[in-house]
């Protein structure tokens, strides 16, 4: 049986992932859960899957979180704060991480999962988009297990060769294509952006997300992390990774192969497949999803993405070409820009130029540690706020 720490278990991502838990209860047990401070629904996740740790963002949630499992009667232990976010990523009663905090503040606990050799599944796409090289040798030297989740990487993951180690060439692949719904705004008028409203902005057409990532959807950045991603989980060069709009989101991406093959993974839009998948590696299980029934979807639709439309997903093309410290700044101006958008301090048509400034006033620089990367992450931060207030 499998003991599962969910790292963000009070978002979609850990909710999708406790449905598939629920499914099979001779398979897996949850270990730990996690949240930020939405301590009620975490106090109820913790009545249903009695985990043994639950971690919140802080003390006073903590508190909180304590006095409502103590009122029910519960013995789990109750943690705050990245030091104990580590803590249940690498504990050894662990065997299994969903990696699913969103942004930056997921990356140290998924590299205590790396470290401890566990098998992550990794949702948090920033641990790679930040730290590629540092997150990829360290998988490597301590002998982990990664399988991604996003259901473009786990869709190109079941496309490959069940051997294969990062190295298209050896295997005959000549290109990786991931592809996009475009969003809610792909057939909206340009010239009207300006005027989109952050609820506009997460009312995704096909997924049911976060707001950060909704937006992120919305500008194609979570796409141009994904290409990002890309590069590090399969070892393609930028030129290998080609962007792909498919606006009903049946085939989650596809892999193209030298003697002119393309095979693709087709699914509904519903993380729980790409999460059963995973969990289950290299086994299939019940996620619960329903079958596919390709005579009701009757057509399926591709297009070019538009830089225009998208300036977004150019800036991670660039950002990844560069190397170095420009996809942590890019990543780091995304998220105080979508926070921005979503507090209505800008509009959404600022978001990109407000990352390319500042990428333009951080030029990339050699990073060869954590430390160094998160000082570059918060060097941006820092810079994104200070052009906010100009």
């Amino acid at each position: 049986m499998q003991a599962i720490t969910i790292l963000g278990a009070t978002g979609s991502i850990g909710a999708s992932t406790l449905d598939v838990v629920a499914r099979h209860p001779d398979l897996y047990r949850v270990h730990a859960l996690t949240g930020h401070t939405r301590v009620d629904e975490l106090a109820a996740l913790c009545a249903r899957f009695r985990p043994r740790v639950a971690i919140v963002g802080n003390a006073a949630s903590a508190s909180r979180l304590a006095a409502l499992l103590r009122a029910q009667g519960l013995d789990t232990e109750v943690g705050y704060g990245e030091a104990a976010l580590c803590a249940v990523a690498s504990a050894p009663e662990c065997t299994a991480v969903m990696a699913a905090i969103v942004g930056a503040a997921g990356l140290k606990p998924t590299l205590a999962a790396a470290r401890a050799g566990k098998k992550i599944l990794l949702a948090n796409k920033e641990a790679l988009v930040i730290s590629g090289q540092l997150f990829m040798d360290t998988i490597a030297s301590s002998g982990a297990t990664l399988l991604p989740i996003d259901s473009e990487h786990n869709a190109i993951f079941q496309c490959l060769p069940l051997a294969y180690r990062r190295q298209p060439q050896q295997h005959g692949i000549r290109r990786i294509l991931l592809t996009a719904s475009g969003g809610p705004f792909l057939d909206r008028a340009l010239s009207t952006l300006d005027d989109v409203t952050p609820e506009q902005a997460v009312a995704h057409p096909n997924w049911s997300m976060g707001r950060k990532i909704s937006v992120d959807s919305a500008t194609m950045m979570n796409k141009g992390l994904e290409v990002i991603e890309a590069h590090w989980l399969f070892g393609a060069a930028p030129e290998q990774i080609e962007v792909v709009i498919h606006p009903q989101s049946v085939i989650h991406s596809m892999v193209a192969y030298a003697d002119g093959s393309v095979l693709a993974q087709l699914g509904n839009p519903d993380m729980r497949t790409p999460i059963a998948h995973a969990l289950a590696f290299p086994d299939r299980i019940e996620s619960g999803v329903d079958p596919i029934d390709l005579a009701r979807i009757a057509q399926l639709d591709f297009r070019q993405p538009d830089y225009q439309r998208f300036p977004c997903l150019k800036l991670a093309f660039d950002a990844l070409r560069a190397g170095g410290s420009a996809a942590t700044v890019l990543n780091a101006a995304n998220e105080v820009a979508v926070d921005a958008f979503l507090n209505r301090q800008i509009g959404f048509r600022r978001i990109p130029d407000l990352i390319a400034q500042v990428l333009d006033h951080l030029p990339h620089c050699a990073v060869e540690s954590l430390d160094s990367l998160l000082e570059q992450d918060q060097l941006a931060r820092e810079c994104a706020q200070q052009l906010l207030r100009a």
